[in-house]
């Protein structure tokens, strides 16, 4: 059975269509259902606000986007935290497993047929908790398929035995990770910093379910299967999102077009594609103004 698709949509319609008109163009989009979560206004919120919700209500039906929609729609504002780990929630709770979007990524036609191959292939290995669609441009070479121990974001697939391990305590994640000394090791030897934005989200500065995601699974040693070249794009970084960042570097990336294959490879993590994600990190421009911002908070 194909694994049902989970869509969390808000306030951008042009981004919603794009999504959705490229999970339409998808292999088996013809044979999904597809369950999508459109969360309601702020309160006050401007006309401006409360037309492009209304726009999102509207792309949300404009077409029949897989074999059979269900559309939740809530009339108060939940956040994009409480929307999905509810959503994700209900929907593994009820079919065991879930391919999960935003409304800001657009999908290779082959990114259900990899979701589900590798929900299919590793069903019964406990190692294994998600999915992922998702890499950053590198110049490395990197293999077909290969795990990483800790999962990501953009598009992404688990199932209900790993969605249990989702740890939404802030404080206690924090806590075991200082408890274990794992500071550096979450940040994948200080290239990114991880652990500043589980910070933020214990001190209310931002509200990210995914950092809590990202450490529950990284705390429980368990892997995460990507593909060598990426099957999703986001289209987000442009100002336009509560939580997007403009960053260049993220849009000018093409996604796959090619079907990737789900093999049996070892269930340990690709050094490579650790020295891939480092290189992308240390070398962009956001890094080099952190260590800058780091350098003069320590000499003040």
């Amino acid at each position: 059975m194909l694994a049902p698709i989970v869509l969390f949509a808000y306030n951008r319609p042009y981004h919603l269509y794009q999504t959705l008109q490229s999970l339409m163009n998808n292999d088996l989009a013809d044979q999904s259902e597809l369950f999508i979560y459109a969360d309601g206004p702020k309160e006050n919120a401007s006309s401006i606000h409360l037309k492009n919700i209304s726009g999102v209500r509207k792309v949300i039906r404009e077409r029949q986007w897989c074999k059979r929609v269900n559309i939740v729609e809530s009339e108060i504002n939940k956040g994009l935290a409480n929307s999905i780990t509810s959503g994700v929630t209900e929907i593994v709770n009820k079919y065991g497993k879930t391919i999960v979007l935003e409304d800001d990524l657009i999908t290779s036609p082959y990114f259900l047929k990899f979701m589900n191959d590798g929900l299919n292939f590793y069903e019964k290995e406990d190692k294994v908790a998600s999915i992922n669609s998702y890499f950053y441009p590198t110049k490395r070479k990197l293999p077909e398929t290969f795990f990483l121990s800790w999962p990501d974001c953009w598009g992404w697939a688990t199932w209900k035995r790993s969605w249990s391990l989702f740890e939404p305590n802030g404080r206690k994640l924090l806590h075991l990770i200082k408890s274990q000394k794992l500071e550096s090791e979450l940040n994948v030897n200080n290239s990114y910093d991880y652990l500043g934005i589980l910070k933020n989200q214990i001190s209310g500065r931002n509200e990210s379910w995914a950092i809590r995601w990202h450490v529950s699974i990284f705390l429980k040693n368990k892997l995460n299967l990507y593909p060598g070249k990426s099957l999703t794009v986001n289209i987000g970084h442009d100002r336009t999102g509560t939580h997007a960042d403009f960053e260049q570097r993220f849009r000018m990336q093409k996604f796959n077009m090619q079907p990737g294959k789900v093999t049996n490879i070892p269930l340990t993590e690709s050094g490579e594609a650790i020295l891939a994600f480092r290189d992308f990190f240390t070398k962009s421009s956001i890094y080099k103004f952190h260590q800058l911002f780091d350098k003069i908070k320590h000499s003040l």
